[in-house]
């Protein structure tokens, strides 16, 4: 067994050790790779802790193999098309010969020298210029946006990515983000291309591969294995944090005070928030409901509610990936612990 801790709590960072999605890594990389694709944009949506980042940067990283592909990550937060100007020619810089010489680009991305012969005085010219030497020399551009926000920057960035998609320029797009940002950047009336756009919506990681990955790091019987991998239930941060837990405190804590650092994790780095952000009926429906699967019937009973107006609660939870409906008239909840923690915040 290795001496240092594999499991990380991180979010935006890599793991040590994951559990890679190969399905979806594979649908990304084959279709921008292809001489035609059929789409240069994906979405990955998902959950708190589902995984969407350490996705992206997956296939980022298997696409940099290549020598044809420029990878370029923007701050949703900054100025996106100033931003992908600057870090594209930046990039660029590193390539030997990529960019023709005297080409030159202001810090402040308001110049720009082609040969020493034309000034170009906004972002968008600068971006056209590198793209068209880009074409010549038949290499393809990835940017990658983490947690998109639907907001003006992000309105004025896609419209004119459509632009340069008309243009023909090889550039593509993948972009991560929570159920309802990418919904309402796609249902935008003037994004409307983005309908079109294939999304990902992260499913939970394989239990197979975490029993394995459990087994093999702490040394399990299968059995054991098996049971903290069901403990999980496929949230990928649950599979790092309690990893990270049983590291830690297996050789001097029960299981049960394992479980209680694992909660003070799972409510300090993610349930907090999901729960913040729920409505006052959807926290109703979550208290009402049990660790294991719980009949949809008996929620509606103990909150009073109807079964129409539950099934437009139910529909929109399952959309964001809180619940899940393992058989008809059955919900369960996708996140592990949630139920007892949000009991928590309810007595906090």
């Amino acid at each position: 067994m290795n001496s240092a801790n594999p499991f990380t709590l991180t979010f935006g960072k890599e793991p040590a050790l994951q559990i890679e999605r190969y399905e979806n890594t594979n649908q990304i990389t084959e279709s921008f790779s292809s001489d035609h694709p059929v789409s240069q944009t994906f979405l990955i949506e998902g959950i708190r802790g589902s995984g969407k980042t350490v996705l992206m940067t997956t296939v980022s990283k298997k696409l940099a193999e290549d020598n044809r592909w420029i990878i370029v990550h923007l701050n949703p937060a900054m100025n996106l098309l100033s931003d992908f100007a600057l870090r594209l020619e930046e990039v660029c810089r590193k390539v030997p010969r990529l960019l023709r010489k005297g080409f030159q680009l202001s810090v402040g991305g308001v110049g720009l020298g082609v040969g020493g012969e034309s000034d170009v005085s906004d972002p968008v010219g600068a971006i056209n210029a590198i793209l068209k030497q880009l074409r010549e020399k038949k290499k393809r551009v990835l940017i990658t946006i983490d947690e998109v926000q639907h907001d003006q920057n992000m309105r004025i960035f896609a419209s004119q990515f459509q632009i340069f998609l008309r243009e023909d320029y090889p550039i593509f797009l993948i972009m991560t983000g929570l159920y309802e940002k990418i919904s309402a950047i796609q249902n935008d009336p003037a994004l409307t291309f983005l309908l079109r756009t294939p999304k990902i919506r992260l499913e939970p990681l394989s239990m197979f591969q975490i029993r394995k990955k459990y087994r093999d790091v702490f040394a399990l019987d299968d059995e054991t294995a098996a049971s903290m991998s069901t403990l999980t239930r496929g949230y990928a941060f649950a599979f790092q944090a309690f990893g990270n837990v049983y590291w830690e405190m297996r050789d001097k804590a029960d299981m049960d005070e394992i479980l209680s650092k694992l909660d003070d994790m799972l409510d300090d780095f993610v349930y907090r928030k999901i729960w913040d952000s729920l409505t006052g009926k959807e926290r109703d429906i979550i208290l009402a409901m049990s660790e294991g699967e719980t009949r949809t019937g008996d929620i509606c009973n103990v909150i009073s509610m109807t079964s129409g107006s539950f099934s437009q609660y139910r529909d929109n939870l399952i959309r964001r990936g809180i619940l899940f409906s393992p058989r008809h008239g059955y919900v369960s909840l996708t996140l592990p612990r949630f139920s007892l923690i949000s009991k928590k915040y309810v007595l906090s």
